[in-house]
């Protein structure tokens, strides 16, 4: 069974295909978007090879999901297993978005529906996110979406991003939380 095709007031969140590769080269080409991510943008190769794996490791519960407005696609979506540190209890959520569609409240919209979806369609207990702890934008989402910052943190990389001596931070929601604050 294929991922859940959700929908909100304004997305069509669409499970993850073959055919968004052209928008995914798009949203990996720029640095500006994946500042908090990596230290340069990444070539078309990586990013396709990125999909295959993505769509390889999907599953009917989770995997990644890009959002359309108005029939044009906005936003990539994730909601995934944690990674860092694993975890079995809990899902990962996630969203990257091109810049000219920043400040459009997408983010906040999709994260939404995907906690709806974890919470109320998968049964999910906890819901995590993670960023850096300079990414104001996505701390600021996480918030408004009920998320509550439960830790800082500090991870190795090969290549350390710009602001990564100030750590990272992990936000995260209940099943209960959201129940308490989306009733029926």
């Amino acid at each position: 069974m294929p991922q859940a095709r959700l929908r909100t007031e304004r997305l069509d969140l669409v499970p993850l295909h073959e055919e968004h590769l052209p928008f995914l080269v798009d949203l990996n080409s720029d640095p500006v978007v994946l500042r908090y991510l990596f230290t340069r943008a990444l070539t078309p190769q990586e990013t396709e090879a990125r999909m295959r794996r993505w769509l390889e490791t999907a599953t009917e519960d989770q995997g990644k999901w890009i959002a359309y407005a108005a029939g044009e696609p906005v936003a990539l979506f994730m909601l995934e297993p944690p990674d860092s540190p694993p975890r079995t209890d809990a899902a990962e959520l996630g969203y990257r978005i091109p810049e000219r569609h920043w400040r459009k409240g997408f983010a906040k919209e999709g994260s939404l529906e995907l906690l709806r979806h974890a919470f109320d369609d998968l049964g999910q207990r906890v819901v995590i996110a993670q960023t850096m702890a300079v990414n104001e934008a996505s701390r600021a989402t996480m918030a408004s979406v009920g998320m509550s910052l439960t830790r800082s943190f500090h991870e190795e990389f090969e290549e350390p991003l710009a602001g990564h001596a100030d750590g990272e931070v992990e936000y995260e929601i209940t099943r209960a939380q959201w129940l308490a604050s989306h009733p029926g």
